[in-house]
């Protein structure tokens, strides 16, 4: 019996997000996706997506969801057997960056979502080649059926949420790091800074590719989870250089 995956969307995302990943695995496992709308802080979103999950899981994250991903092996780390966390940041906002979301939430509680929306995931941070428009749109549309509280809600978790990289380095199971080359929202640099931490972490790092891979590229990202739902329990010991 394969162990069930449990999915994370990012902000402003739902299932759509993943709907190639779940025609894919789930042919021969349990699938999930768990919204991350339920909660006003990254703890309390995931206290309430482990209430509802299989009591062993693997878990795959992206963007925000990577963030509640992370929170989640802080909080269960023996529930969770494999950890992928895609196009996000183990990092705590900045007082600037977290500044930087009160326009935004002054436009959403105003009625202006498609503003928000391009200025929460800006159109140049999809891949150029990867049917920008096309993923832009489908993006807006799970805005807008999100609503812009749910999103307000979202950005206010973010907003507050703490560093994650001492969660990384105690990371015992098997794990993927992956993004892509033209993602200016959560960059390279940030991937390889969390591939480092966390022991024998695969990175996979997809050409042509922004912030949202599952949508611009599901056959390569397809790919990238085959390969880590195959990577052995047994970690080797870390040899140091």
């Amino acid at each position: 019996m394969h162990t069930p995956v449990v999915f994370l969307p990012g902000m402003m995302c739902d299932l759509r997000l993943y709907a190639m990943q779940l025609l894919e695995f789930g042919r021969d496992r349990s699938v999930t996706v768990a919204p991350i709308t339920m909660g006003e802080r990254i703890e309390e979103i995931a206290s309430n997506i482990l209430d509802r999950v299989p009591p062993k899981f693997a878990l795959v994250g992206l963007s925000m969801g990577g963030i509640v991903a992370m929170e989640m092996l802080r909080r269960a780390p023996d529930r969770i057997t494999r950890i992928a966390l895609l196009s996000t940041n183990s990092l705590a906002e900045t007082p600037q960056s977290a500044a930087d979301y009160e326009p935004l939430i002054i436009k959403l509680r105003s009625g202006q979502l498609e503003e928000a929306v391009q200025g929460l995931m800006p159109p140049e941070h999809i891949g150029a080649g990867t049917g920008r428009s096309a993923v832009m749109a489908e993006l807006l549309e799970m805005a807008k059926d999100m609503g812009p509280e749910a999103i307000v809600r979202q950005i206010r978790a973010l907003q507050r949420r703490r560093d994650y990289q001492s969660v990384l380095r105690k990371c015992k199971v098997p794990a993927l790091v992956l993004c892509g080359d033209q993602d200016g929202l959560t960059p390279l640099k940030r991937h390889t800074l969390m591939a480092e931490l966390i022991p024998y972490a695969e990175l996979s790092v997809l050409e042509g590719v922004g912030h949202l891979p599952t949508l611009e590229n599901p056959d390569a990202t397809n790919a990238a989870l085959h390969g880590w739902l195959k990577q052995p329990f047994v970690l080797r010991t870390r040899v140091e250089s």
